[in-house]
């Protein structure tokens, strides 16, 4: 028999909405964590308004964007604006072991849920903030969403081709760099509690998450006064690199070659052809003559599908891989193997895959057991078997829209 879940019996109170704090919550579920996610149904999770959605049919509770950053959790719907509210909200937070949200600075202490206003009726409560700048600063307030934080940490700059205007990355990328931060200062924040029994707060700005990826660029600026700029799919010291057109309706593939001796095998690989000249011959010629390199690879790479390139230059130990479209990762063999997509049943969706956490722990393995909540799915569950409510007082909240099952809230639109 398995070993239980390593953070089984952990409690978290989950306030957080769209990325950073729900994948976060979600990723200690997986490990057992019991997890109970809020919103308010005038608000409920901007995750909800993203698809793309079941059948390309908006719905509250249709997205598969909100639900795979939300699974393995209980989810109420809670008006914290009201006073009702606010007490409930206090219970939820006596109830756990944590507590985080990701909302501008300042709202939860309009509500006293903040840090300060928790720990005097849970000391030992572990509290996270994530928010784009911090919760302190010139900038603290600035409201936004990962788009933004992209931007300012610098990736916008670096990113398109040269001579072109700054594009926007194709999602929010600090959102996904700031979770394993977090993840780990969690962790840390419950080791210190062992040892101590004393909560904390733990502050994650999410802007600065993403500018230690931006690191050699920044050190460059630093030690030369050099500006990164946009170079497309280029590299400073390789070539080829670069995504290259293939077989098939837009697919591609992608070639990093870093050495002399990568190259020497790359030009075995594609069976040494005529334009293989010492016009080539170095890495410095390569990056002279770049534009016609990249010609000349991809009238190779066109005559195969990106697969059959793939593993042509992987056999010769030519870094290349494959642009992958969503069709092609649920049916990846390594990712099968590893059995990385989980398929779970939504009660609004069905039975759609889910991603598993990207490690595994040999003894204490993740378990994936719940599909993400629709709204207020677990009101009934939560308010009364959890926190010990009444039937009667969970119908009075109702009755007085403290709590309900309806989204108050403007049309939604069709994902594009």
């Amino acid at each position: 028999m398995a070993n239980k879940p390593v953070l089984q019996g952990l409690k978290i109170a989950d306030f957080s909405w769209v990325i950073v704090g729900p994948t976060i919550a979600a990723e200690l579920a997986a490990f057992g964590a019991e997890v109970i996610h809020v919103e308010c149904h005038r608000f409920p999770d901007t995750g909800r308004t993203i698809g793309p959605y079941k059948d390309n049919k908006p719905t509250i509770d249709g997205s598969a964007w909100y639900a795979i950053r939300n699974y393995n959790k209980y989810g109420i719907s809670l008006d914290m604006g009201k006073p009702k509210g606010q007490e409930i909200a206090r219970k939820l937070i006596q109830w756990a072991d944590i507590a985080c949200e990701s909302m501008t600075p300042g709202n939860m202490a309009k509500w006293g849920l903040d840090y300060e206003s928790c720990k005097k009726f849970k000391p030992d409560i572990i509290y996270f903030s994530t928010c784009q700048f911090g919760q302190k600063g010139p900038y603290s307030r600035f409201a936004g969403y990962g788009q933004l934080g992209a931007a300012y940490a610098g990736f916008s700059y670096v990113t398109g081709q040269p001579g072109k205007t700054p594009p926007q990355l194709y999602n929010n990328y600090p959102d996904f760099i700031s979770p394993p931060y977090m993840m780990a200062t969690i962790l840390a924040a419950l080791l210190r509690r062992r040892r101590t029994g004393q909560g904390m707060y733990l502050d994650g700005a999410q802007v600065e998450g993403g500018a230690t990826f931006m690191g050699p660029a920044i050190l460059d600026y630093v030690v030369n006064g050099r500006i990164a700029g946009r170079i497309g799919n280029r590299d400073p010291y390789m070539a080829p690199h670069g995504v290259y057109p293939c077989r098939g309706n837009d697919r591609w593939l992608a070639i990093a070659v870093s050495d002399e001796k990568e190259w020497q095998a790359f030009v075995r690989a594609i069976g040494e052809p005529d334009w293989c000249t010492p016009k080539f011959s170095s890495v410095v010629a390569r990056k002279q003559h770049e534009d016609e390199l990249d010609s000349l690879i991809a009238r190779w790479t066109s005559n195969y599908t990106p697969e059959q390139a793939m593993q042509l230059l992987q056999d010769a130990g030519v870094p290349a891989g494959i642009v992958a479209m969503g069709e092609d990762l649920l049916n990846d063999p390594q990712l099968k193997y590893r059995e990385h997509y989980v398929y779970l049943q939504h009660k609004a969706i069905g039975r759609h895959a889910y991603h598993a956490p990207a490690y595994r722990l040999s003894k204490t393995p993740h378990r994936m057991w719940k599909a993400a909540p629709c709204l207020g799915e677990d009101n009934l569950y939560v308010y009364k078997e959890i926190l010990g409510f009444s039937e009667a007082q969970v119908s009075d909240w109702m009755a007085e829209s403290v709590i309900t099952t309806e989204a108050d809230m403007k049309p939604m639109r069709p994902y594009r």
